[in-house]
């Protein structure tokens, strides 16, 4: 870890997501790693050099060790632990060319075990909610572990963010970064056949963090569903509030939800109601209308129905984020069908971040490419079935700049 990056020695809050105290307690964080640093590659000169190395950051109860990957191209950096294979930094200049970390997460390995809220995690194996943590799939019924309420959120009580990752360095002329690794064995959370899952996490000289996923299953069919749930805060990773963003969203439509935050299986336009962004608008500037879709999710907490055509690389725009102070832009281009818009409304303050900030609501916001949550329960949506023979691909670009 980079030394700048104090580590915090109380664990705030065990057991949050599943670990007891006395496994979260055994976790270790950098300050009790060796501090030996490898520089795996180096190219190019300084503005557009690509550059990665690997650090120690800690070290599981099972004595697994967790590793920091930081790769950068002279202008962006962004670093990946193999725990969860998480986003942990990303690093970006404003359009004064002053550079702060945008991306929320934390220092040390017992606080992402504990406390993180999927802080930047590769979400797997089923992103996003299934109602009851039930489906049937080939007439046979599976049930998840039920984590968010009386449903299953993101791959259960311990989905793929929770797992320690492979991790091997990809590098070319244009780009560079990591491709994660993770075998999930038939039967794990509940899912049938074994799942073998590659998601490589690549930045190029344009500034351009393209994710790549691809998974094939054995043995059985399974539900399939993989996103990563990085949170954005433009200004700086806990500077306040995200409410003056402006968001472009290239959406017609949205999934209304239930009380659950189950989609109801309407597919309803946006047109007329707070949850059209085609145009560019503040996110808050709607956000506490007396909507009862914002009523129920707390702001925005919605997947949302992609519009226009993929293009050559089989990829759509779906949105842009800009903070007008210091001119920071993301932009999101995928091959999913839809993106899950969350403005951070359960984020409460009760821990501290990379930057020793306080997260609060509405603090950040995520964007999860993906396809529809509850999927296997509504025929009417796109399939998320992947069968023994098949191979799932997927990818999602997000794109750095300034205006």
């Amino acid at each position: 870890m980079p030394d700048h990056l104090p580590r915090r020695h109380v664990l705030r809050t065990a057991g949050a997501l599943g670990l007891g105290a006395a496994a979260a307690g055994a976790l270790t964080g950098p300050a009790d790693a060796a501090p030996t640093a490898t520089t795996v590659a180096s190219m190019g000169s300084h503005h557009g050099r690509l550059s990665i190395r690997k650090d120690p950051f800690g070290t599981t109860p099972e004595g697994v060790g967790v590793d920091v990957y930081t790769f950068g191209n002279g202008r962006v950096t962004v670093s990946m632990l193999t725990w969860g294979a998480t986003i942990q930094r990303v690093e970006t200049p404003d359009r004064r060319g002053r550079t702060e970390n945008i991306s929320l997460g934390f220092d040390n390995l017992p606080d992402y075990a504990a406390l993180s809220p999927y802080f930047g995690a590769t979400i797997g194996r089923y992103g996003n909610r299934i109602a009851k943590g039930r489906f049937t799939l080939d007439g046979r019924s599976y049930q998840i572990p039920v984590n968010n309420g009386e449903n299953a959120l993101h791959g259960g009580t311990l989905g793929f963010d929770k797992k320690v990752w492979k991790a091997k360095v990809v590098q070319t002329p244009s780009a560079v970064g990591v491709a994660f690794s993770y075998v999930s064995p038939d039967g794990e959370m509940g899912f049938p056949g074994e799942l073998t899952t590659t998601v490589t996490y690549t930045l190029n000289k344009q500034d351009d963090l393209r994710i790549d996923y691809h998974a094939t299953v054995a043995g059985k069919p399974t539900v399939v569903n993989l996103t990563n749930h990085v949170y954005f805060n433009l200004a700086g990773e806990g500077s306040g509030s995200i409410d003056g963003h402006v968001l472009q969203l290239n959406a017609p439509s949205y999934t209304p939800v239930d009380e659950g935050l189950i989609p109801t299986g309407e597919i309803a336009p946006v047109a007329g109601t707070p949850f059209d962004f085609n145009r560019p608008t503040a996110i808050g500037a709607r956000i506490r209308d007396d909507h009862p879709q914002l009523v129920i999710g707390r702001g925005y907490d919605h997947n949302f129905v992609l519009g226009g055509k993929p293009d050559r690389d089989g990829l759509r725009f779906a949105a842009r984020f800009w903070e007008p102070e210091g001119g920071r832009t993301v932009t999101v281009h995928t091959a999913e069908p839809g993106a899950q818009f969350y403005s951070g409304n359960f984020l409460d303050g009760t821990f501290q971040g990379i930057g020793n900030k306080s997260y609060r609501q509405g603090d950040a916001f995520a964007f999860e490419t993906q396809h529809f949550p509850d999927s296997p329960n509504h025929p009417n949506f796109p399939s998320t079935v992947l069968r023994p023979g098949e191979t799932y691909r997927s990818t999602t670009v997000y794109s750095f700049g300034t205006k």
